[in-house]
């Protein structure tokens, strides 16, 4: 159901909510003062998220020989980043982003250094949970605080923010997605063709030299505590706020999806007797995600947010649903290019819509809770998917990012009211005039 808020003209609810008519290109995002300082240490710093999982894996299952040890181990890490995320953020928001990155990237440093030391000398498995503890709890979350970055910059929280707020959403969404195609590969070489402990080593000095430098860009960081322009406002967490708790379950449905692929891809690839299929499958499922993204970025929407979120999400539901049926390399990749096509036009419209509901003051805190419920619907996709796909085959595991989207589905139809714009109520003064009715979906 539409809802309608007065203003002066339809342009200024156009901009507040990030739906433009204009060209709010790439080139143009680049050239904003300030970009390339924090995006190029930031592309950096973000490659270990997607380095860890891949390289715990393949280091405990050569020290073990175990498939399900090494998930299990990866699993707690999941789990440990999910529930610790959000404590970063809520904390970058009140202190500083340096003040957090600093010491976290020091402990995660450490951390893997003595899962790595703990795996290589044939600790038991209870001890690699302890390591994978803090090793999950400590993943710098600099994809949030690019995030954060990007809306302060462009005046995310004034009744008037940049057209160019849905845009950097798009980058950032294509950015992440590079990332997850990259760093897994890059892991992946390490460990089989230098030494299984090369992906760790390495997912441990990027996030030390990138997590530090990017943290020494001190002028594009986000204003905080009682230097914040929301510093008058009573400071609530940004879970507290009804739109917030919605997007992070329609978030947990993304991370099934994520989770779900990864094994039942490689169930299915090992099945067919080609384990070499599984990278190709996931690449092309990966690009599709990032062809989705550039093009969500250059686009103008003519509709608003929320409606783009609920149609992103029906098509990732309805595409997911047809993945258990395939049954040949050909129609899995074709399938799985579309889901990836699905995945950012929600994972996009769901972080530019999580601007206009919070505050600067708990914007981080709100994006680490996106990422953290992303993290923990991987780490639960991947434990159940990969039970299913021991016990009944590949097909089987393809139910879980069913399930997981059309749950996400029924809570974003359902609580749809609750992703209203904060800043839609808001009456900005450009002159004389008469106010008229505008439609915020």
């Amino acid at each position: 159901m539409a809802s309608t808020v007065t203003s002066d003209t339809p342009e200024s609810l156009t901009e507040a909510t990030g739906v433009t008519g204009g060209k709010a290109g790439y080139g143009q995002l680049l050239r904003t003062p300030g970009a390339l300082s924090f995006l190029l240490p930031g592309f950096a710093a973000r490659q270990p998220f997607a380095m860890l999982t891949i390289g715990i894996v393949l280091l405990v299952q050569h020290t073990t020989g175990s498939y399900g040890s090494a998930g299990a181990v990866a699993a707690v890490t999941g789990v440990s980043m999910a529930l610790f995320a959000p404590q970063s953020g809520k904390l970058a928001d009140r202190f500083g982003q340096r003040a957090v990155l600093v010491p976290g990237v020091l402990v995660h440093t450490v951390a893997v250094s003595l899962l790595v030391v703990l795996a290589l000398t044939g600790a038991p498995l209870w001890a690699l949970f302890l390591a994978a503890v803090p090793a999950g709890a400590s993943v710098p979350q600099v994809g949030p605080m690019v995030r954060a970055r990007w809306a302060a910059t462009l005046g995310g929280d004034s009744a008037t923010p940049s057209p160019l707020l849905p845009t950097a959403a798009a980058f950032e969404s294509v950015t992440d997605e590079f990332t997850f195609v990259v760093g897994p590969v890059l892991a992946t070489a390490l460990c089989t063709g230098v030494h299984p402990a090369a992906g760790l080593i390495t997912e441990a000095a990027l996030t030390l030299f990138g997590g530090l430098f990017f943290a020494a860009q001190r002028r594009t960081q986000p204003a905080h505590g009682l230097h914040s322009a929301a510093a008058a406002e009573p400071r609530v967490s940004a879970l507290s706020i009804p739109g917030v708790r919605v997007l992070a379950i329609a978030f947990l449905g993304i991370g099934s999806v994520f989770g779900g692929m990864q094994v039942s891809l490689t169930a299915f690839s090992e099945e067919i007797g080609n384990p070499g299929a599984n990278g190709l499958l996931y690449g092309i499922f990966a690009a599709g995600n990032m062809l989705a993204g550039i093009a969500m970025g250059a686009v103008a929407w003519k509709i608003g947010p929320r409606r783009r979120l609920i149609l992103g999400y029906t098509g990732l539901t309805v595409a997911a649903s047809l993945l258990w049926s395939a049954h040949s390399v050909l129609l899995l990749g074709a399938l799985g290019l579309v889901v990836g096509l699905c995945i950012a036009p929600a994972l996009i419209t769901g972080y530019t819509i999580v601007e206009t509901l919070v505050p600067a003051g708990a914007r981080t805190e709100a994006f680490t809770w996106l990422t953290g419920a992303v993290a923990l619907g991987q780490a639960a996709a991947v434990t159940v998917a990969g039970r299913l796909a021991d016990a009944q085959g590949a097909s089987t595991g393809f139910l879980v990012p069913l399930v997981g989207t059309a749950l996400a589905l029924a809570t974003l139809v359902g609580l749809r009211a609750h992703l209203r714009p904060r800043v839609a109520g808001r009456v900005t003064a450009r002159g004389i005039g008469h106010r008229v009715p505008v439609t915020v979906d």
